[in-house]
């Protein structure tokens, strides 16, 4: 697709109503399975139904976009999710569904067809930050979405996921039941265009990339260590069994563990993204009794989060014992890492050359909805495209020009794809 001036100012015009929907104090907030996810899939929904292209929402609440004239079964699928970190940026997923409008409207407009037929899929619920778990409403889809997990409280509102499932027209009761929604076996491929993360492509100053693989990881929502409350200037250390102290230390180890595992060439990273002794509790003279932090380690090696796991644990032992805390974890959440099917990479790489386009492969640290359709075995590739300020923070800044050869690279794809 040319980067014309007519599918230019339709993104743009795109991105800017779901921005405007969305607005929050600082970037966007579209929580998941949420009001502001919804605003921002109602905004999509009507400009498609504008356009004269079908819209369905599937059993899981997700939202497909389709050629109502187009029939055919085995879908390719295309698209990515709608949902946002709290004040977060405007493209993260939003770029991928509205890529694939673009190509529809293409399909449309120059009445060409590939070998399968086109669905896009905006997706709910892609991001942990909400309930603490992610991939929600693309898990729901292959009847992989934990059932405890409908009982996870939305980090705002408190409400459940089940509730908040069912408020969007999601069947929850099938869900529970790990019920299969959408039957891998009727899915030609997926293909996700998605921001890349960490402003690589910036420095390399290449537009797009090819992803090859998606980082697993291990998560603890909320690891809890608690200790016994004093005043800090009448306990000495060794009567002391202070959660801060302790919750340190465990931190402190990890950080020691990571250096150990990059040393050898291991792929790891590890993040305690919340951290903080009780608001109504702490103070500059209080000894803390208790610190609420949580725990993540990503590798697209699957013995590394293995093994990070159990230091993890161990340390939590080991710290148990030598600053007299003890610690809840809750509830172990797990994803496996995912590989991009070699066929699509090749199409990818094929078509790259043919519109000269520089197309590295660059592996995703950050996670995304492909990895789910990958684990149910249909063929799934990513396009990453250039983004300035890396992301999950207001400053995504994506440019047009960059996104457009993106949406290129998608179009050509989907239609040389078999």
């Amino acid at each position: 697709m040319k980067a014309t001036a007519h599918y230019a100012h339709i993104a743009q015009a795109l991105f800017d109503s779901v921005r405007a929907a969305t607005a929050g104090r600082l970037g966007v907030t579209r929580d998941s399975y949420g009001a502001g996810e919804s605003r921002g899939i109602g905004v999509l929904t009507q400009f498609a139904q504008q356009q004269g292209i079908a819209t369905q929402v599937d059993r899981a609440g997700n939202v497909t976009f389709s050629l109502a004239d187009d029939t055919r079964d085995r879908p390719v699928l295309c698209g990515s999710h709608l949902d946002s970190v709290p004040e977060g940026g405007n493209f993260d997923g939003l770029a991928g569904v509205v890529a694939g409008l673009l190509c529809l409207m293409r399909q449309r407009d120059e009445g060409r067809r590939g070998a399968h037929p086109l669905h896009v899929l905006a997706l709910r619920g892609e991001e942990s930050a909400w309930f603490g778990k992610a991939y929600l409403g693309s898990s729901a889809l292959f009847g992989r979405l934990p059932r405890a997990l409908l009982d996870a409280r939305h980090r705002s509102t408190g409400a459940t996921l089940a509730a908040c499932m069912r408020e969007v027209g999601a069947d929850v009761e099938a869900i529970a039941a790990g019920e299969v929604l959408l039957d891998a076996n009727h899915a030609a491929g997926y293909i996700e265009l998605h921001i890349e993360q960490g402003a690589l492509l910036d420095d390399a100053q290449q537009s797009v990339a090819i992803v090859p693989s998606i980082r697993g990881n291990v998560r603890y929502r909320n690891v809890r260590c608690i200790g016994e409350p004093g005043h800090s200037g009448a306990v000495p250390r060794e009567r002391r069994h202070d959660a801060v102290f302790a919750a340190a230390h465990v931190v402190g180890a990890l950080d020691e563990y990571w250096k150990q595992e990059l040393a050898q060439g291991a792929d790891l990273v590890i993040t305690c993204g919340v951290f903080g002794t009780r608001a109504e509790e702490h103070a500059i003279s209080r000894i803390p009794g208790e610190v609420d932090f949580s725990f993540e380690a990503r590798s697209a090696d699957p013995q590394v989060l293995t093994r990070v796991l159990d230091v993890f644990e161990r340390t939590l032992a080991d710290t148990t014992a030598s600053h007299g805390v003890r610690f809840e974890t809750g509830t172990l959440l797990q994803t496996a890492p995912a590989t991009m099917d070699a066929g699509w990479i090749a199409l990818l790489e094929q078509n790259a050359r043919a519109l000269n386009l520089s197309a590295p492969r660059l592996p995703s640290g950050a996670g995304h909805d492909a990895a789910m359709f990958a684990e149910a075995g249909i063929r799934s590739a990513m396009i990453f495209v250039r983004n300035q300020h890396g992301s999950h923070n207001p400053d995504e800044s994506m440019r047009l020009v960059d996104f457009m050869d993106g949406v290129e690279l998608l179009y050509e794809s989907l239609d040389a794809f078999v």
